[in-house]
């Protein structure tokens, strides 16, 4: 299949996070995923755009970024803030830890991503933003056009 390419930006509000999680599952379903793939890439996208919301912002106003690229049965999906940035990003990976803990967050955002998706990387800058790069490979190719 050929290359084909997205992006999105959109405010920083919570309520954007569901709009993200459906244009990349709208975007990802011309690779005919099954419902598992398609479910895997929502939930992905969900805690990525959440954590660029609610880590990068702080819930104040910004740009979440989210890109997205299909080659072949591959999607590549990049999120990304100009926000706060992340001081330690291995720390951040641990599981159950959270920068919010007065806010009841469970740290398990990157878990989770890295659960669903084949690979991930976070690539941040503290005081200048985060960008989060997820993979996912499909079972089946899709038909050709």
């Amino acid at each position: 299949m050929e290359k084909n390419y997205m992006k999105l930006e959109f405010l920083s509000r919570s309520n954007n996070e569901s709009f993200a999680r459906v244009v990349v599952a709208a975007f990802a379903s011309q690779l005919d995923p099954t419902l598992e793939e398609l479910s895997d890439i929502k939930t992905a996208v969900s805690e990525a755009v959440t954590n660029a919301i609610i880590h990068g912002y702080e819930y104040g106003q910004g740009i979440v970024i989210v890109e997205s690229k299909i080659e072949d049965n591959e999607i590549e999906i990049i999120i990304e803030d100009k926000g706060m940035g992340i001081l330690n990003i291995d720390q951040a990976r641990e599981p159950f830890y959270t920068s919010k803990p007065n806010m009841e967050r469970s740290g398990m955002g990157f878990t989770v991503m890295e659960t669903f998706m084949d690979s991930l990387q976070v690539e941040s800058i503290k005081g200048h933003g985060t960008k989060v790069k997820m993979t996912k490979r499909f079972q089946s190719l899709p038909n050709k056009e």
